[in-house]
């Protein structure tokens, strides 16, 4: 066909004359097409086994329903997300229901792109192939690109008057040059295009389509087997299992259906060993494919789309720790000096990487992230690479971490990284995961001694924090770490870490245990400033285990080896432990002077946090020996300290005792308030044991101003807690109260005293 085609161009199919007007001249072919052919039935058919997108379905179909009128505000939508998440599918079954709701009287047309194979289909055969399904014979099609973007348009015109509105799906799109010559002019008309990558570029309303919910994942499985076989039980018959598959697929579509594929093809395999046989396997990608269908495969046409630059980033991102890296961990491990923004911007745009829980972090599916693992572990040089990035990373983070705990401990010194303890412990608060994972780390004898290093400037604040569970991991990967290198002194130091982080789960004995181990260590090290601070932290478990003699002992010990040394704060620390130690003995007259001497050491070198825990610690002695005005300043110093610092669990307490104080004095409706916040406040920093004493301090104040009933609901509350934190003598003393409070042994305790 020759001559040039416009927008203006109009299709006569009533004589099959073409007539074109272009500026300055007319033109005019003569071409028989035919009787116009009908395009309801070019939508390939809805998957048997689609489910799990009612909400997603009615969002696509909420964006291609008609407007007031018949106006069109967006005529593009597109559908994008990560390869094998089910845009197709969800693409195909809302243009099947849009066609059944009449949207689209003028038909449907579908043209895949191949946008991520090889070799890609070009603009010029995406625009033929639409031609020739509205009817347009092979020999009438024009040979350049425009010449047959303007006939389609032309055809899509008359279309639009003859019989209606048509819907163009456009499938499996790679970049904006496959989709704009697809676009329509006729404004009755949709497009509706699906991609990996993001293309802003067509102003077309986006959907997002992203992974299933653990729930949804599971329907999908079952209606897979029973579309098969409809009395297959065995998603219904091992739920535990199924939920364990749906994980290992990472509840990615393409992965549940190859997973249901594998079970269809072996009726008589239980759920369970196909997931015996993925958490076995070395590189699960290549076990979640069906002869036909692969999860590589289907990642393999996102990666060899990217750049080099990209595709580095790719497989770096891989190798970040925890489940979001942040714009700080992604500097480090690409090595640039700078966030590679392009680079980033590129893999978000084929959803490889998504944005994170907040803006500056990132994540990437689990499958995705195994998928280029794997990509590094095939080549020496990517491995090479890696090892570097990671070691970069860990490096950062180890001297970030020092430096923030100089302010998190109230340390001496200089510490330029951070303002203040508040902008050390957002930092800390925001990195957390990643650091955590990085520290484990060190359990690779290539990252052993900066993981090492971070794990043991990390502590301050996963106590701070209450983050115990990951203290211990942490500390256990450390103290290994540490016999690897032969280093006695981090040795040490991480047993003393896990024997902090043990006690503070009330795990009492195993904390013992490791302090007693670290102090071995170090005496055997002849390091006495160690050994010192060692037999005191033995000695605050030692406390805790009730064995207050040998605590003493302990601090008695540890404060002479820490003043030879030369360490006022450690030594105002064995003054408070022991202070503490015989508090509970109930040598208070004692524990007066101890934790008198504890406070004015703090003082003299400036550690505001523990000046105050030593001050809410000599409250509780005043109260005992019969100060009690001095006793309720105390903990009202110690308390506002607190506050100013952060502290909540140690509020919590100082407000507790504040209460016990109180009732000392027979204020007892202002005791019962104060309880009822350091409950509430323990409950919320997730310091169990913390909120059973609470608790039990408020059944007496409730107990002491009649009120019997809410008494024992109080003291019921604490025993559940000494219960669920195995604490014996507290279970033991909260039965005793419970007595007090009138609670008949017959009665039942209900939930809070099942055991």
């Amino acid at each position: 066909m020759s001559g040039d085609t416009h927008n203006g161009d109009r299709i006569d199919f009533r004589n099959g004359t073409f007539r074109g007007e272009a500026i300055g001249k007319k033109v005019e072919h003569h071409h028989h097409y035919g009787p116009m052919p009908h395009v309801e039935d070019a939508l390939p058919p809805v998957a048997a086994e689609f489910t799990g997108r009612a909400e997603e379905l009615d969002a696509l179909l909420a964006a291609l329903a008609p407007g007031p009128g018949g106006h069109v505000p967006v005529p593009v939508t597109a559908v994008a997300g990560l390869g094998g998440v089910g845009k197709t599918a969800l693409a195909v079954r809302a243009a099947h229901t849009a066609r059944e709701r009449g949207w689209f009287p003028g038909g449907a047309l579908f043209v895949d792109c191949h946008g991520y194979d090889e070799t890609p289909a070009g603009a010029e055969q995406l625009v033929e192939a639409l031609l020739r399904a509205l009817g347009v014979a092979a020999a009438h099609v024009p040979t350049t690109l425009d010449e047959r973007a303007g006939l389609y348009r032309s055809v899509l015109a008359e279309r639009a008057r003859t019989s209606g509105a048509v819907l163009i799906v456009v499938d499996n799109a790679s970049h904006p040059g496959q989709v704009r010559p697809l676009l329509p002019s006729h404004g009755a008309h949709r497009v509706l295009v699906t991609s990996r990558d993001t293309m802003p570029q067509l102003g077309a309303h986006l959907l997002r389509l992203d992974i299933l919910r653990p729930e949804v994942a599971r329907d999908v499985l079952d209606v897979a087997l029973r579309t098969a076989a409809p009395a297959d039980p065995r998603v219904l018959d091992a739920p535990e299992a199924t939920g364990n598959l749906c994980a290992l697929c990472g509840y990615l579509p393409l992965a549940l259906q190859i997973a249901a594929a594998l079970l269809i093809a072996d009726p008589g395999k239980p759920v369970m060993e196909l997931v015996a046989e993925l958490a076995d396997s070395a590189t699960v990608i290549d076990h979640l494919d069906d002869g036909e269908r692969g999860v590589r495969a289907a990642f393999d046409l996102s990666y060899r789309r990217l750049g080099p630059g990209p595709s580095r980033l790719f497989r770096l991102l891989a190798l970040a720790p925890g489940p979001e890296t942040s714009d700080e961990a992604i500097t480090m491990l690409y090595g640039a000096g700078a966030l590679p923004r392009p680079e980033l911007n590129v893999l978000v745009r084929a959803h490889l990487v998504g944005p994170g829980s907040v803006r500056g972090y990132w994540t990437m599916h689990d499958l995705v992230r195994a998928y280029a693992l794997d990509r590094v572990t095939r080549e020496e040089s990517l491995r090479a690479e890696g090892t570097q990035a990671r070691a970069r990373l860990l490096a950062h983070y180890r001297r970030r971490a020092e430096e923030a705990d100089r302010h998190v401990q109230s340390r001496p010194g200089p510490s330029p990284g951070f303002s203040d303890r508040r902008d050390a412990l957002s930092w800390l608060d925001h990195e957390r995961t990643g650091l955590v994972s990085a520290a484990l780390w060190a359990s690779d004898p290539v990252h052993a001694r900066d993981g090492l290093g971070l794990a043991l400037s990390l502590y301050g604040y996963l106590s701070w924090r209450r983050y115990f569970d990951d203290a211990v991991s942490v500390y256990r990967c450390a103290a290994e770490a540490a016999r690897v290198l032969g280093d006695d002194l981090g040795a040490g130091r991480a047993w003393n870490a896990l024997g902090l982080a043990l006690r503070y789960s009330r795990r009492i004995e195993e904390a013992v245990a490791a302090h007693t181990r670290a102090r071995g260590i170090h005496a055997s090290r002849g390091d006495r400033l160690e050994e010192g601070k060692t037999w005191d932290m033995l000695g605050v478990s030692l406390t805790e285990a009730r064995r207050f003699d040998e605590s003493i002992e302990a601090h008695e010990r540890a404060r002479e080896l820490v003043h030879a040394a030369g360490d006022r704060q450690l030594e105002a620390s064995t003054w408070n432990n022991v202070g503490r130690a015989l508090f509970k003995l109930g040598r208070c007259d004692e524990s007066v002077v101890a934790l008198t001497r504890a406070r004015e050491m703090f003082h003299a070198v400036g550690d505001r946090l523990h000046e105050a825990t030593a001050t809410n610690n000599l409250g509780r002695s005043f109260r005992e020996t019969g100060r009690l005005e001095e006793a309720l300043a105390a903990h009202t110093t110690a308390r506002a300290v607190f506050q100013e610092l952060g502290a909540r669990e140690r509020t919590a307490t100082a407000w507790n005792d504040f209460g016990v104080a109180l009732s000392a004095l027979g204020r007892l409706d202002e005791a019962v308030d104060a309880h009822l916040l350091a409950v509430r406040e323990q409950q919320e920093v997730g310091h169990r044991h913390g909120q059973a004493i609470a608790a039990n301090d408020l059944g007496v104040a409730l107990r002491r101003a009649g009120r019997l009933d809410e008494a024992v609901a109080a003291h019921l509350q604490a025993l559940r807690l000494y219960r669920e934190v195995a604490d014996r003598y507290g279970e033991d003393e909260t039965l005793k109260l419970l007595t007090a409070a009138g609670h008949r042994e017959e009665e039942p305790l209900g939930e809070a005293g099942s055991r």
